[in-house]
């Protein structure tokens, strides 16, 4: 009791604090816990689908897709074109490559109509040049998620850093009602990851990928937009991607994704209609 008493207040502040966010995410998690199979039956998620394409989008988390990558974008081009006619409300599109495109469409939060932009194995590079694909799409946010495929891939840092700042501007430029929300690039599991290419992730220290995701929290502190950071969030006391969130220890499972949703509604209750 003498040690509590003694702590000064700031340190007091900072307690209160952080005990009300614990409080909120853990309401939070709790009422997620506790939605029923029947409630997800038999409320829908709004979204917006080409016909033909429906059986492709929803299949589980994980799974590979057998398209070839012009076939992904005659099909995202495709859907947006289709989402540009409707303009339906709530529009939030997900850009990214296979950790993007493998959300369950039954766990992305709920009123809302989303247009998943993923691509399996996207870099930064890539999805700057697919950006027309959103053309007449008029979203209320697009969050946006690349970059460990490049460092896989061995592009350099400055590299990446420009590309994202390009994709930023771009989106700024051609969607300026809709907000921008950068996120981190997550962590990999290191030597616990499974993965196929588990060699190379080894060579890309999570220290390099923390760094980076503070340019990139620099670049939309420059640019004005939101920076979302996932990365604490998926990481361990050791900066590595928690092995209970993840199939591979780079991709996510269920529970990645669930702990992602909740990121996803707090930025949108709080930054994108706040």
């Amino acid at each position: 009791m003498f040690a509590l008493k003694r702590l000064p207040i700031w340190a007091w502040l900072s307690l209160i604090i952080n005990g009300v966010l614990v409080l909120v995410l853990v309401q939070i998690w709790q009422r997620e816990q506790n939605l029923s199979s029947s409630y997800l039956v038999h409320t829908p998620i709004p979204t917006v689908r080409v016909l033909a394409e429906i059986p492709i989008r929803q299949d589980k988390v994980g799974k590979r897709h057998q398209l070839n990558y012009q076939q992904w974008l005659e099909l995202l081009g495709n859907e947006a074109t289709a989402v540009a006619l409707q303009q339906p409300e709530n529009l939030q599109i997900l850009l990214g490559d296979s950790i993007s495109l493998w959300f369950p469409l039954e766990l992305l939060p709920p009123d809302n109509t989303w247009l998943n932009q993923g691509i399996s194995g996207e870099t930064s590079v890539g999805l700057l040049r697919r950006l027309n694909l959103l053309g007449a799409t008029q979203p209320k946010a697009i969050f946006v998620m690349v970059g460990i495929n490049d460092l896989i891939q061995g592009v350099g840092d400055e590299t990446i850093i420009a590309n994202q700042r390009l994709i930023v501007r771009y989106l700024r430029r051609n969607h300026p009602r809709s907000k921008i929300i950068l996120q981190s690039i997550l962590p990999h599991s290191e030597q616990q990851a499974t993965w196929e290419g588990r060699d190379r992730l080894l060579e890309i220290p999570n220290q390099r990928i923390d760094k980076l995701n503070q340019r990139l929290e620099s670049i939309a502190k420059q640019e004005d937009i939101i920076y979302l950071d996932l990365y604490s969030l998926f990481a361990d006391n050791e900066g590595k991607l928690r092995t209970d969130l993840t199939t591979d220890g780079l991709h996510l499972n269920t529970e990645g994704y669930k702990l992602w949703r909740i990121a996803l509604q707090i930025c949108i209750q709080l930054e994108v209609d706040g």
